[in-house]
């Protein structure tokens, strides 16, 4: 059966997430451990009390929504012998998922993603930068106004995350991104608010974090990938590791475009995701682009439960 992985990025977060799976499974407890162990805090107690504030934190909230990704994966691993044909990761998400392609260290991209969070934390001075979700646009008209609003104003707004069919998000100066709601609203957009966000992930205003980046990757020692990661940035699959550095230092400063990606994955014949970790973003995202695709997550014991029942009742059906 050809399937596809898929990992959340930041906003899929909550305190306690992870932790029915960590009561049940040695696994699963064993890698929240890990992750404590390769930052030096206790990320897992966080997960598990909170406070919620602090968990919305970037630079706690990408190693967090790590590590419960792949606890939940790891237990599905010991389930269900099963290699997909891609992996996927929706902006913090695509480091989940090179550990899934064993490309990383789950200890290297934990203390990666910290420091990510920290440089994405401190690119730009607190209240300069927005990001905004627009609902029922069409992007062309989306990208026209990011143009005219920049040229304008003399501020970047720009596309971030192009979702699914009538989701995406803008992100820039906070005065660009106000000035593009208000124009997304008189061109008829069905919604455009603003996003409790810490910054203008994904625009051009993160160029100096991508910098900075850039050099942490190259410290990092990287494997061949075992599964094909299809990114973000060019919504392509890749395998090439100095391909995929790039593409992830890219990713910081440039829109994460999911549509394309799952359209990727959906021609190459892929009609069954799996998503790990909190949430299921990710899976609405996916048959909203695609209707026909069949979504599975495992997040808990009983999504675990279900998953591997539809994969056993998939590969030997009554």
């Amino acid at each position: 059966m050809s399937v596809a992985f898929v990992f959340p990025g930041q906003g899929a977060q909550y305190v306690t997430m992870g932790q029915a799976l960590a009561r049940e499974y040695p696994v699963a407890a064993k890698t929240l451990l890990e992750a404590d162990e390769a930052l030096g805090f206790p990320l897992s107690q966080l997960i598990a009390e909170g406070p919620e504030d602090k968990l919305r934190l970037t630079y706690y909230t990408q190693p967090a929504i790590m590590a419960v990704s792949i606890a939940a994966w790891r237990v599905f691993e010991e389930a269900v012998e099963i290699v997909p044909s891609f992996v996927a990761g929706h902006s913090l998400g695509e480091y989940t998922a090179l550990v899934a392609s064993r490309a990383i260290a789950f200890e290297d991209a934990l203390r990666l993603v910290y420091q990510r969070g920290r440089l994405m934390d401190e690119a730009v001075p607190a209240g300069e930068g927005a990001m905004a979700a627009v609902l029922g646009a069409d992007v062309d008209l989306l990208t026209a106004l990011c143009k005219t609003i920049s040229e304008e104003t003399g501020y970047p707004v720009e596309m971030a995350n192009i979702n699914c069919p009538g989701q995406v998000t803008v992100s820039g100066a906070a005065k660009a991104v106000d000035e593009l709601i208000k124009r997304a609203q008189e061109a008829k957009a069905r919604r455009a608010v603003k996003l409790d966000v810490s910054g203008p992930f994904h625009s051009s205003l993160m160029a100096p974090a991508a910098d900075s980046l850039a050099k942490a990757l190259s410290e990092i020692s990287w494997k061949p990938l075992r599964v094909p990661l299809v990114a973000n940035v060019s919504a392509l699959p890749l395998t090439d590791v100095v391909e995929v550095t790039a593409a992830l230092k890219a990713q910081l400063a440039a829109p994460v475009r999911w549509e394309d990606s799952v359209r990727t994955m959906v021609s190459a014949g892929i009609h069954t995701f799996v998503e790990f970790g909190p949430g299921t973003v990710l899976s609405g995202l996916i048959r909203k682009t695609e209707k026909s695709a069949k979504t599975q997550h495992v997040e808990d014991p009983e999504t675990l439960m279900e998953t591997v029942r539809f994969f056993t009742e998939e590969v030997n059906p009554s």
